[in-house]
């Protein structure tokens, strides 16, 4: 069964960074586009990046282009996400995301605190 384990949050002062993986699991990873999603407190589901099969094409929300980079090491199953200047708005649960099947596979995600 496809499974999708995020680490690398934390605590961090706000100009900050953080690295977060994804491992997965389950899937050929290798052939599916890859996503970071976001959930602030209180708020709605942000998409954050996207990556494809691999790994040279890549997408971000205006909200952290070029601050943020996604990668994957598709030999390890995994899935980055590289943060760079973080600011509070960037608190959030963090999460990977795959669309399998007509599935869509999230992890339990990993909390990213931005604060001084």
């Amino acid at each position: 069964q496809v499974q999708l384990v995020e680490s690398g949050g934390g605590l961090v002062q706000p100009g900050g960074s953080l690295r977060l993986s994804c491992a997965a699991s389950g899937f050929t990873f290798s052939t599916y586009w890859m996503y970071w999603v976001r959930q602030a407190p209180g708020e709605g589901l942000e998409w954050v990046s996207r990556i494809n099969t691999g790994g040279d094409t890549t997408f971000y929300a205006d909200s952290v282009k070029g601050r943020f980079t996604i990668s994957r090491d598709n030999a390890k199953n995994t899935l980055y996400l590289q943060m760079n200047s973080l600011k509070p708005v960037d608190t959030a649960v963090y999460y990977c995301r795959v669309f399998r099947a007509g599935h869509d596979y999230w992890g339990q995600g990993t909390q990213v605190t931005v604060s001084s």
